[in-house]
């Protein structure tokens, strides 16, 4: 028993050990595949971690390549966008000179101007561009540059650049209506565009040949109609598979064997001389700035000036404290030897009473004050020197200013040479239309006038000179018969007399022909058929309205409306103008205009409590004349060998008669311009000085011998006068003849033109001064705004798009004004919808016309509006 129970026991201990043997190999595979599975899942873990980390990489990379592609506007570009603007590129322009048969170079000249500063803003719009593809204002900007420089390229006859110009504003107008947006590929389409513009520009100005480029036209033309690039750009390179035939033709034409001498000679011609180009404006900012310096330096003066005085006056005040001290002194040791005969018998009688210490409070302020005088007196010393230094330093900062001040002046002076291609192309112009041989002789043509002097005087110079072919020269056969050469001659003479710029025109044709003007103006009732009148008298009666003595009136000239427009703006801008001449040898128109200089010196005159400034230019010294001597009739004063006739300032300018009270003697100014010498008698001559002369409202400036205005140190206003009209005036007005009777006269019509193309303004002003019309120009709503602030014109040429106020804000604004709502307006644009001109006819204005405009229609049209009968109809 004990056997079978020991064998069971170990049985049963075997099985529970092989149970345990199994349960732990078990548990050890469980464990095994648990490691297993964990291995497996970190390993999945981590490969997932790495995918993902690459795909950021990834991701990063791209967003870094299409950040810096849009930083620097290269945008990938399908392989086929890219073949077309590398087949765009291929395009030449041919070997050849610019042809410009039926063109005017002038208004070419003016076209590649304004090109060039037009491309030049579109450049910085596209820059802005590429930075910010999505900004609707660059769009807007270039698409305004483009449609200027479109209708100026059609006004001058370049139609090439005029066609790619439109084809570019078709896209960029689809754009800015949001039709759809800029592609990757937009951008250097249009880079390649404005590119081409600017090489287009370049050839004209430069008088060479360009082409047609067709290409980048139909490139423009399909994405404005939203057409893919790519596709286009397939149909492109499809068209251009012979092209390569063409391209190796003209390889060897560049090496001519022709002469290089010639060629280098024509590139200095070319060669402009080195400038800076500045803005009008700024220029005149500059000027304005430098005389502010001047008057600021003229206060300080001024001031220094009362601080002198005020030195002077304490150096006296000085003088008298001092006097007044020595005399307290005198007195305090005065007391003390009284004091001391009194107190005698009790003094010290070894000490001086003087040597004692005895003074009193009083006498030790007196001494304490002779200290303080002594202190003031070195004090002022002081003052003195630094008062002195001011003055120098004052005196250096003067000749600067001054030399500052003529930099800036010379700056604004223009050579007159640059009108004088304009002026022979008149001379010839007119020429041909009267069949006369004519030569245009220049004295003085090199030198400078101001800015402002010169583009006023441009339209009166050709309007004396187109006179004078028409009606001053003869025939060739007329002149044969006088023994003159057949060719007759036009000189024009530019010179500066005292503060006077002096124009003359003349010819040596047969003169004025004072009986058919004493005729005609017996018949227009400008005078009576018995009144008597001075040949000078007479000779003005051309500068009336209206005015022609010739029966016949051809398109150059005959209505009379020529010599008052030039009248007129020789009025305006206060000059006179005389006329000399002489029966078979010719007539000399001389126009005398003041300088427009913005700083000059002039001496100040006194006439009862009026101050006048006058030119120093124009002075030729100051002196005195006895009171007997100035009271008698056609007194004259002499002067370095020459007499110059007395005239009274007072009278001159409407004031009371100078009286120079407290003087023994009258004062006088001599004033020189050209032959003419006066002695001008006024109250008192307070000295000379540099002034800064300001502009005066168009009523003053146009009385004659009003120079302008200065403003002085006090802030007073003192009126520059411009003497030597005054004294003309004075002696021309009529002395014991009947008066002369003036009908009214209608004004030659005013039209303003409103466009911002120079080019417009240019050729519309041109065509309608060729019809005799007064021709005004703005460059936009508001400037149009400001100029019929002073003026209301008769009719108004409008352009729609402008920046500032466009032509359908303008037209608003005058339909919605009592005072301009009754001008008539012509609306000229490239915009021809319906839709665009519906709207022009509902805001008011009468007319819509398209530009190209034709010349016939255009004057048809003014003077439909005008109510005028047109004379050469």
């Amino acid at each position: 028993m004990a056997a079978e129970e020991v064998a069971q026991a170990e049985h049963a201990e075997a099985e529970r050990a092989e149970t345990e043997r199994l349960e732990l190999e078990q548990l050890e595979a469980e464990l095994a595949e648990a490691q297993r599975a964990d291995a497996e899942r970190i390993d999945a873990e981590r490969a997932e971690a790495e995918r993902l980390e690459a795909e950021r990489l990834d991701a990063e990379a791209f967003e870094a390549e299409e950040l810096a592609a849009a930083i620097d506007g290269r945008h990938d570009i399908d392989p086929a966008v890219a073949s077309l603007l590398a087949a765009i590129a291929l395009d030449q322009d041919p070997d050849a000179a610019f042809d410009f048969t039926g063109l005017d170079p002038e208004l070419i000249d003016i076209f590649v101007e304004e090109s060039r500063d037009l491309l030049d803003h579109s450049d910085s719009l596209l820059a802005r561009l590429r930075e910010t593809p999505g900004d609707r204002e660059p769009v807007v900007g270039m698409q305004r540059d483009l449609h200027t420089l479109k209708g100026g390229a059609r006004m001058a006859g370049v139609f090439a650049i005029g066609e790619l110009g439109h084809a570019m504003e078709s896209l960029l107008e689809a754009v800015a209506e949001q039709r759809f947006d800029l592609g990757r590929g937009d951008v250097p389409l249009l880079e390649r565009g404005f590119d081409r513009l600017h090489a287009m520009v370049l050839r004209v100005g430069e008088g060479r040949a360009i082409s047609a480029s067709q290409a980048l036209i139909d490139a423009f033309d399909s994405r404005a109609r939203g057409d893919d690039l790519a596709a286009h750009a397939a149909g492109v390179d499809a068209a251009r598979v012979p092209a390569p035939k063409v391209e190796l033709k003209p390889l060897s034409a560049p090496m001519s064997t022709g002469p290089l001498a010639g060629d280098d000679d024509d590139i200095a011609v070319r060669a402009p001389q080195e400038q800076v180009r500045i803005r009008a404006d700024l220029l005149d900012r500059l000027v304005n700035y430098a005389g502010e310096v001047a008057i600021y330096r003229a206060r300080l003066e001024q001031q220094l000036g009362a601080f002198r005085g005020a030195m002077g006056e304490m150096e006296q005040t000085n003088m008298r404290l001092r006097d007044q001290l020595r005399r307290l002194d005198i007195e305090t040791e005065a007391q003390i030897v009284a004091r001391y005969q009194r107190e005698q018998d009790t003094g010290d009688a070894t000490f001086d009473p003087l040597e004692l210490d005895r003074f009193s409070t009083l006498q030790q302020l007196s001494r304490a004050l002779g200290e303080s005088a002594a202190d003031l007196t070195s004090l002022q010393g002081t003052l003195d020197d630094l008062t002195r230094q001011y003055e120098t330093l004052l005196l250096q900062q003067s000749r600067v200013s001054s030399e500052l001040q003529e930099g800036l002046m010379r700056t604004r002076m223009v050579p007159f040479d640059g009108l004088v291609p304009r002026l022979r192309r008149v001379v010839r112009q007119a020429a041909g239309d009267t069949g006369k041989h004519v030569q245009l002789k220049l004295d003085g043509a090199h030198g400078e006038l101001d800015r402002n002097v010169l583009e006023r005087m441009t339209a009166p110079l050709e309007h004396m000179l187109r006179n004078a072919v028409a009606h001053g020269l003869e025939l060739p056969k007329q002149r044969r018969k006088a023994r003159k050469p057949e060719e007759g001659t036009v000189h024009i003479a530019v010179r500066r007399e005292g503060s006077e710029v002096v124009l003359e025109v003349g010819d040596d044709g047969a003169g004025l022909d004072r009986a058919a003007i004493r005729r005609r103006g017996e018949e227009r009732g400008l005078l009576r058929a018995d009144a008597v009148m001075a040949d000078a008298d007479l000779d003005m009666l051309i500068f009336e309205p209206g005015f022609s003595t010739v029966d016949e009136v051809s398109r150059l000239a005959g209505r009379g409306v020529g010599m008052d427009v030039v009248a007129s703006e020789v009025r305006q801008l206060g000059g006179t103008l005389d006329i000399r001449t002489r029966k078979g040898e010719g007539t000399t128109f001389i126009l005398r205009l003041p300088q427009t200089l913005a700083v000059t010196q002039a001496v100040f005159v006194k006439i009862a409590d009026t101050s006048f400034a006058v030119p120093i230019a124009s002075v030729r010294g100051v002196g005195r004349i006895a009171r007997d001597e100035f009271e008698k009739p056609g007194a004259s004063y002499s002067y370095g060998g020459e007499d110059y006739v007395v005239h009274d300032l007072g009278g001159l300018v409407g004031h009371g008669a100078a009286k120079a009270e407290g003087q023994m003697q009258m004062p006088v100014l001599l004033v020189r311009s050209g032959e003419l010498r006066a002695a001008v008698a006024v109250d008192q001559i307070i000295g000379s000085r540099e002034i800064v002369v300001k502009p005066v409202g168009p009523q003053v400036a146009s009385i004659p011998g009003i120079f302008g205005a200065t403003i002085m140190g006090d802030g007073g206003v003192v009126v520059i006068l411009d003497v030597a009209p005054l004294v003309r005036r004075q002696a021309t007005m009529p002395r014991d003849v009947e008066p002369v009777v003036v009908q009214e006269q209608r004004p030659v019509p005013l039209v303003m033109v409103v466009d911002d193309s120079i080019t417009m303004r240019k050729v519309t002003g041109r065509v309608l001064e060729r019809h005799n019309f007064e021709v005004a120009t703005a460059k936009d709503g508001v400037d149009a705004l400001e100029r019929m602030a002073d003026r209301v014109p008769d009719l108004m040429l409008l352009d729609i798009e402008m920046p500032r106020m466009d032509g359908y804000e303008l037209a608003t604004i005058m339909k919605a004004d009592p005072r301009l709502r009754n001008v008539p307006i012509v609306m000229i644009t490239s915009r021809t919808s319906e839709k665009h001109r519906q709207r022009a006819f509902e805001i008011g204005v009468d007319r819509y016309l398209g530009k190209p405009y034709q010349e016939n229609e255009l004057v048809r049209n003014v003077y439909d509006l005008l109510k005028l009968k047109r004379e050469d109809a």
